[in-house]
């Protein structure tokens, strides 16, 4: 690898962050919240977004080793050796994928200077294509054989090629060009595929297959289905299929694919949104220029997480707010709560981008790690969660720091007054008096309506979920979680975790196939009894 890496046990400020967590902030203290301006001063703004910071169980004496920590463990600077090319997808002296780690690349577009010039002239190119094709579809050039428009597209893939895409697009439905539709296919459940495509006209939708390696088996397994379903509506799959792909990979066939879109090995699946994986369906509903928009604010990001200031730095204070939560208060999981129905699938991408990111038990230099990972991440959308799980969150005995994300502005502008307030103040009321009942909590003396409070959270704040800042939305938790492995000096760009059950499903199918032979393995007992 090249590179000396420290953890987090390693550095000096360890020992001074374990006395400072023995009497963490009370958030319920009598003027906890207002004295000395902390409610002011806790605010970390960006041009995009402003991120709140006053309800977690910090004061300034914590920050400051914060700022220590990030300047021992040298964060920053791996963030900018990470985005100028070094190979820190590696583990030291193991055999492991020893890979260049480049997601920002596919948005360093807005600069005369990027920081990896040839992976950012590799992403521009791809962009080109897209943009060619979008015209081509725009103008009529490219139509089906009946000289009909395309207007629906199907994204297959599975992971991080349809969880970034699909919440992106969720997240940003509002913005669609006329007459355009997306759907999604991913499991290999039969009835996925099935429910997609019984409602659509296949001979004016596209399909775009998505699969880095092209072996990808749930979505070769589902891209034979459409295929199929194409050529019983006697149509040419051709006509129809896109591929979204590594150069050189099983499905890098112009014979078979009507286009092909190149993703690179340097950018892992689930930090893919922003390159072909997810531009390719959101440029095709939103267009190209709403797409660069998209791309901007995560670069702006990018640009953001470079800067040495904790307190400019949003996701590098993010991720230490985390690290302190997780490592030193003891909470082994972090709720990401949206009050934007927009966002009710960006949790669910969170969740797989940092829990395959950073759920980790080896060092990068081999040895095992002496402290706790990745913490178990989760959420669904306010108001409706508070529905459903606040209960716990509120008088649980297990205390879970929540991230909220909150948009001033609903993104139709349609509304209504009902009972004397819109629904959008209704909304963002609710996300204020959870925060502050999270953290100050209410003193009863019926021990069933107490109230503990001391529950720590954070707000990130914007005007109004636009493209650019759901594009910053999307860099900011990247960042966040490279930040937080490179503090665990684990590796978060690999995913061992899941080759194993890939293995076993192999010999499962061998198996099935396979009933009544002789010879008895374990795939075998267990089948006999299920």
């Amino acid at each position: 690898m090249g590179y000396k890496f420290r953890a987090l046990t390693e550095t000096t400020v360890y020992e001074k962050l374990r006395v400072q967590a023995e009497k963490a902030y009370d958030l319920t203290g009598a003027d906890a919240l207002t004295q000395d301006g902390r409610l002011r001063r806790y605010v970390a703004r960006s041009p995009l977004l402003n991120f709140h910071y006053a309800t977690q169980r910090v004061d300034d004496s914590v920050l400051g080793l914060f700022q220590q920590l990030a300047d021992e463990l040298d964060l920053v600077g791996q963030f900018a050796l990470m985005r100028r090319g070094a190979v820190l997808n590696t583990i030291d002296g193991y055999e492991s994928e020893d890979r260049q780690v480049l997601h920002t690349s596919s948005r360093d577009l807005f600069s005369s200077s990027p920081a990896e010039p040839v992976a950012t002239a590799a992403a521009r190119s791809e962009l080109d294509k897209l943009h060619l094709f979008l015209e081509e579809i725009a103008a009529g050039r490219l139509s089906n054989r009946d000289g009909k428009s395309f207007d629906t597209m199907v994204h297959v893939g599975i992971g991080g090629s349809d969880l970034g895409p699909r919440a992106i697009y969720e997240s940003l439905a509002a913005y669609g060009q006329k007459g355009r539709t997306v759907h999604f296919i991913s499991n290999v459940d039969p009835d996925d595929a099935a429910a997609v495509l019984k409602n659509i006209d296949l001979s004016t939708t596209l399909i775009v297959i998505v699969s880095k390696s092209g072996t990808t088996l749930e979505t070769l397994t589902n891209e034979k289905i459409v295929r199929q379903a194409l050529e019983n509506k006697g149509l040419h799959p051709k006509d129809h299929c896109l591929a979204v792909t590594g150069q050189g990979s099983p499905m890098d066939n112009p014979e078979a694919y009507l286009r092909s879109f190149y993703m690179f090995d340097y950018i892992g699946g689930r930090f893919s949104s922003t390159s072909m994986v997810g531009a390719v369906v959101l440029g095709f509903y939103l267009g190209f220029d709403v797409l660069m928009d998209f791309l901007r604010g995560a670069s702006s990001v990018d640009q953001l997480a470079e800067k040495r200031d904790i307190k400019d730095n949003i996701p590098l204070l993010m991720a230490l707010l985390g690290i302190w939560n997780h490592n030193f208060l003891g909470y082994p999981t972090v709720a990401v709560l949206p009050y934007s129905q927009a966002l009710k699938r960006f949790p669910a991408h969170l969740q797989q981008c940092d829990m395959e990111s950073n759920g980790k038990s080896v060092r990068r230099n081999g040895k095992n790690v002496e402290i706790k990972t990745g913490p178990l991440v989760w959420g669904e959308p306010g108001t409706n969660g508070q529905h459903a799980f606040y209960q716990l969150l509120h008088q649980g005995t297990e205390i879970v720091p929540v991230e909220f994300i909150g948009i001033k502005q609903s993104q139709y502008g349609e509304d209504l007054s009902v009972a004397g307030s819109l629904s959008q103040e209704k909304l963002l009321a609710n996300l204020y008096a959870q925060i502050l009942a999270m953290a100050v909590g209410q003193f009863s003396e019926n021990p069933n309506k107490n109230f503990p409070g001391n529950r720590p959270s954070s707000l990130i704040v914007a005007e109004k979920l636009t493209p650019e800042v759901m594009g910053a939305i999307l860099a900011l938790y990247e960042a966040k979680i490279v930040f937080q492995g490179f503090t665990w000096d684990i590796n978060s760009f690999d995913q061992e975790g899941v080759q194993l059950g890939k293995l076993l499903a192999t010999r499962f199918l061998a198996e099935m196939n396979a009933r009544g032979e002789a010879g008895e393995t374990l795939e075998k007992q267990f089948l006999d009894q299920v």
